[in-house]
């Protein structure tokens, strides 16, 4: 009797990895397009610039990374250096993250 329940667990346990087995026409997930990969950056067009105060007033598209729709909207920015050279009319590439539970932009690169 014992051993015909370690036979019927050994046979349970090969079903189940003869099941887990890849068909070969089953497909691979494919990877996360390039908008949904964490370096993805979002376009957006400079409506306001206070470098003083480290805010970029953005009309952007979609943000992937934070589910955030397109809209117009003021970030502070990780850095204020990121704002030397940005001004109200730009286009221009930006990542959006969470710091210190508020969306900040941590990088700003021209839109080619």
């Amino acid at each position: 009797m014992k051993n015909a329940k370690y036979l019927t667990c050994a046979l349970l346990i090969a079903a189940s990895a003869a099941n887990a087995q890849m068909l070969p026409n089953m497909a691979m997930p494919k990877p996360a397009s390039a908008a949904a990969q964490p370096s993805a950056l979002t376009e957006g067009v400079v409506q306001a610039v206070d470098a003083s105060k480290g805010v970029v007033t953005l009309k952007h598209g979609e943000i992937v990374n934070m589910q955030m729709p397109a809209m117009t909207m003021a970030y502070g920015v990780a850095d204020k250096k990121l704002l030397s050279g940005v001004k109200t009319g730009d286009k221009l590439k930006f990542r959006v993250e969470m710091v210190k539970n508020a969306p900040t932009v941590t990088r700003i690169e021209p839109a080619q």
